[in-house]
């Protein structure tokens, strides 16, 4: 029984070894290898020099930061309009739920770029939008290639990540909780407050780690929605591998990124717990 079992957990951890820790054993080598012409254009070494470098420059540094502002400022949006499409699904009748998350999935069935080309005639100057605010007496507006769309591209490209685990976690919870919030007297507003709120917390970390984590390092809807100035640092980095040929600056770049998208999910996820902690102690 013992080796069934370790003969199954060899497979999982074999394909982590060989596709995770892997290609990641060779980033980090590029990234401590030192430039040079020729093929492939690098050195292996252990030089220090292309951490540094990325840790210091202000063009590194602002494009990390403006990432994480942007994929911060979408992840709260998808948020704002994610839990309440969620919280409606989960207390939708029976019948209507399997086709509201059908509804939610649906833009999945196309290919990504695909709906990024349709957006990109939406907002276009002659695009419906446009029309529309023309019509109003708005417009027509400014709207393709700049900071507006890149967010709605990002929100609308992200938006299931933070459905489905919001819907998951909210579609298990009791009623009759609510209801016994509603019988002591609670307002509709305080009984979510109190109740349904801190219960959904694990969806909503789970929600906002899909939506931020790929979204810090967007790459495709900053260059086709954003204007030039969206140097977020997907866009950098593609620069660096493929302009410039610089490839250990870029896995360097790389390698900063990863040790971000490690740390700041896991400070939140250790103020989540504080926070659940504080509020057992409270109540």
């Amino acid at each position: 029984m013992i080796a069934r079992r370790g003969l199954i957990l060899a497979v999982p951890w074999l394909w982590l070894l060989l596709f995770l820790a892997g290609p990641l054993a060779i980033v980090g080598a590029i990234a401590l290898a030192e430039p040079a012409e020729g093929v492939p254009p690098y050195t292996l070494g252990l030089s220090l020099a292309n951490l540094e470098l990325v840790l210091t420059d202000p063009l590194y540094r602002d494009a990390l930061g403006l990432s994480l502002r942007v994929a911060g400022i979408a992840t709260l949006a998808c948020l704002l309009i994610g839990y309440p499409m969620a919280l409606a699904i989960a207390r939708a009748p029976e019948a209507w739920r399997d086709p509201l998350l059908l509804g939610v999935m649906l833009p999945f069935w196309t290919g990504f770029l695909m709906r990024l080309n349709a957006w990109i005639g939406l907002l276009g100057d002659q695009g419906w939008i446009n029309a529309a605010l023309a019509w109003s007496g708005i417009g027509p507006m400014r709207l393709l290639y700049t900071d507006t769309a890149m967010f709605i591209g990002i929100v609308y490209s992200y938006l299931p990540f933070m459905v489905l685990p919001l819907y998951t976690q909210l579609s298990r919870l009791d009623p009759v909780l609510t209801e016994a919030a509603s019988d002591l007297g609670a307002s509709p507003l305080r009984g979510f407050l109190r109740v349904t709120l801190p219960l959904s917390l694990p969806g909503i970390g789970a929600g906002c780690a899909l939506v931020f984590i790929p979204a810090v390092g967007e790459y495709v809807i900053p260059e086709l929605l954003g204007g030039p100035d969206a140097a977020l640092i997907g866009r950098v980095l593609w620069g660096e591998f493929f302009n410039n040929r610089d490839w250990p600056t870029a896995a360097a770049l790389a390698v900063v990124l990863l040790g971000v998208l490690l740390a700041v999910p896991g400070v939140l996820m250790w103020a989540g717990r504080r926070l659940r902690g504080g509020g057992r102690v409270i109540n």
